[in-house]
């Protein structure tokens, strides 16, 4: 039998073409959707067998006994999502009896009908040959998680669809890999946040951290303590039902919900309805403004910590999950010095600095959370001698932080290079490990590490655009924590990342079409092909960058050239290995090239009326006018390379005038291409 070639396990040599992605020609690697070589994350064995497995009218399933609810429904989903794919009809309901095309072997599942536990065994078997496919799993969530393998290997055979024959053998490197989104500076609604799990399951991520609490915003109903809501949210905030409902859906796909109650730092929400609490008078109000407040929670007083052990007693009966983060990050201590009952506290206590201070907040919190059944979670601020062992530290700040907690016995989650809204590449995000080669930790200290969490704050973000902030770069965080450590082939995750990223918009997602919608803003036009090709050569500025020309608030609109930008655009890795390609004098890298620089100056004066025409766009006008420059420097630089005719001798200084000039971020936007051009341009002013 011939192979269908989208089944062969691509090498690890890879073809660059000129693509559109998006609308706009960028350089682009070729990959089918569906095969043995495009699955993310990559499994930890998987042997390519000959043949596949024909998806027809007639494809069954069978379930076994007592599937339970969690397993009978996953499978429903796959066969609609499967249906979705490929427009064959098939069959909702599981086939008793030895006729079915795919055959889970799950033991009964009654004893996990609850939500995900940590720790719960996720490995899987899968095995397909030419006429059936069988999923072998210890639990049902196990069996969740080689369902979106089996789903990913779904590909385009002739004139109909099959899966490749293969034997897998899968299992996650680590038990927490997880996803962070703030609620609190800008509120996602309940629909943003499902289809959110949906690609989290669909990548194997199993943690969902609910960020709850911020200065900005308290987002969750209390029934007991309402005004926390009520006078706390501006009246954006999620009903306990709502809350059960996100739980619910996240334990259907096999993912754990961690809510994250700030304190005692992070609070001017808490305290508008209970200035009491409060280490300061106030009045205290709503500020739409980011940034660290003095304001915190009073620790001297012994009301606090009874409103807090009322507070997490009715969050420990919503979120089930065994862990609770309480955040403990940012708190000053200005309002603790400044107050004379708290300093006399400390005084009593012999605490000299309010560091102790917040370590004895911790204590406290600790307790509480143990009787109700709760292991804290918080940030690495609050790692310092004293601290319970039991609490555990997610790191944000330098990972000496994580190899610390561990070191001191804590259990810890890596999260500091896995910031997405500081714009991180993928590659960077990949190459960062929970567990780094010098880490120097000691096997036993090693298990201490449970994995890590890519964190998408809200200063920057809104429902319509979290999407394109968040992903496909968080599938890549999925990866390096699932697959094995080995895994290190970046060119190889970027050529897999450009199918994902297609994969999860069928999931629901927007960060492709999200985008879109922006760009037809930006225009006022349907036709936003000019401005495709332009965005395609940009990227947001880092958060530090932003937050300090832009200032946004909660009140701030987020309809701007950079909230159209793509983090870590295609070009951004595929240019420097085409310029690469070409200086080493490969002619259709060179070809490629010159397309590209052609597709920006054409498409340029076009742009520049779509600019006359909005005030919105014209706020770009420094990159718009650098950008035919750029096309015209690349178009030279190929010309010299080709004819090996010198440039003029003040050429290669006018070129590096246009590149200065383009590097001006005042805009919010960077240009992503201009090391790459860099290169060849000084390579062309080589030329004798």
């Amino acid at each position: 039998m011939k192979i269908p070639a989208c089944f062969v396990l691509a090498p690890v040599v890879f073809t660059l073409a000129v693509a559109w992605v998006g609308g706009a020609k960028v350089i682009a690697q070729i990959a089918p959707i569906g095969s043995l070589s495009t699955l993310m994350p990559l499994p930890a064995k998987m042997v390519p067998q000959a043949g596949s497995l024909a998806i027809t009218p007639a494809f069954r399933y069978a379930l076994g006994v007592d599937p339970g609810s969690r397993l009978t429904q996953a499978a429903q989903r796959l066969m609609a999502r499967m249906e979705q794919r490929t427009g064959v009809q098939l069959a909702r309901e599981p086939l008793a009896g030895a006729a079915a095309t795919l055959t889970f072997v799950v033991p009964a599942a009654t004893a996990l009908e609850s939500v995900p536990q940590p720790n719960v065994d996720e490995s899987y078997i899968l095995d397909v040959d030419a006429t059936h496919a069988t999923l072998t799993a210890k639990t049902d969530i196990g069996a969740l998680r080689g369902m979106e393998t089996l789903l990913q290997l779904v590909c385009a055979s002739g004139d109909g669809y099959a899966i490749p024959a293969v034997h897998i053998e899968d299992a996650p490197r680590f038990p927490w890999r997880g996803l962070m989104i703030d609620s609190g500076r800008h509120f996602m609604p309940v629909p943003v946040l499902l289809r959110t799990l949906d690609a989290m399951a669909s990548v194997k991520l199993n943690v969902f951290h609910w960020h709850l609490s911020e200065d900005q915003g308290f987002r969750l109903e209390s029934k007991v303590y309402p005004r926390l809501h009520e006078m706390g949210s501006n009246g954006q905030f999620y009903t306990q039902d709502q809350a059960r409902e996100v739980v619910a859906y996240a334990s259907a796909r096999g993912i754990r919900v961690v809510p994250e109650f700030d304190v005692p730092g992070h609070t001017q929400s808490w305290l508008v309805g209970h200035p009491e609490l409060g280490s300061a008078l106030g009045p205290f109000v709503l500020d739409p403004e980011f940034g660290i407040s003095d304001d915190a929670l009073d620790p001297s007083r012994e009301f606090t910590f009874e409103f807090l052990d009322s507070f997490f007693a009715e969050m420990a009966v919503l979120f089930p999950d065994p862990y609770l983060h309480t955040g403990g990050d940012e708190s000053n201590g200005k309002q603790w010095r400044a107050n004379p009952a708290i300093a006399a506290f400390m005084q009593q206590h012999g605490f000299k600095t309010t560091e102790e201070l917040q370590t004895y907040f911790s204590q406290r919190v600790v307790a509480i959370l143990a009787a109700h059944h709760k292991q804290m979670v918080g940030w690495d601020e609050i790692l310092a001698p004293g601290l319970p062992a039991q609490a555990v530290i997610q790191n944000w700040h330098g990972i000496k932080f994580l190899l610390d907690a561990a070191q001191q016995g804590h259990m810890a989650i890596l999260s500091q290079p896995f910031y997405l809204d500081h714009m991180r590449s993928a590659a960077d995000m990949f190459l960062a490990d929970p567990i780094p080669t010098d880490a120097g930790l000691t096997a036993e200290q090693q298990k201490l590490i449970l994995g890590g969490e890519a964190c998408m704050w809200a200063e920057h973000v809104n429902a319509a655009t979290i999407d394109s902030r968040i992903w496909p770069r968080a599938a890549v965080v999925a990866e390096r924590l699932w697959s094995p450590a080995e895994d290190r082939n970046v060119d190889d995750m970027y050529r897999r990342l450009s199918v994902e990223t297609l994969r999860l918009e069928y999931e629901g997602l927007m960060h492709l079409s999200g985008p879109v919608r922006i760009e037809r803003l930006l225009t006022g036009s349907a036709d936003i092909h000019p401005l495709e090709v332009f965005i395609s050569t940009l990227q947001p500025v880092d958060f530090g960058v932003r937050s300090h020309q832009q200032r946004a608030n909660t009140l701030t609109v987020f309809d701007r050239l950079v909230d159209a930008a793509r983090p870590d655009p295609p070009l951004r890795h595929q240019m420097p290995l085409l310029v690469d390609a070409a200086l080493a004098g490969d002619p259709a890298a060179r070809a490629n090239l010159r397309t590209l620089f052609q597709s920006w100056q054409d498409a340029a004066p076009v742009l520049d009326k779509l600019e006359a025409g909005s005030p919105i766009l014209h706020e770009a006008h420094t990159h718009i006018a650098a950008w035919p420059k750029l096309a015209a420097m690349g178009l030279q630089a190929l010309q010299v390379l080709d004819t090996k005719t010198p440039p003029p001798a003040d050429w290669l200084d006018a070129q590096k005038a246009v590149l200065h000039d383009a590097v001006a971020p005042q805009e919010l936007v960077d240009f992503v291409v201009l090391a790459p051009l860099q290169k060849l341009a000084e390579a062309a002013a080589s030329v004798k």
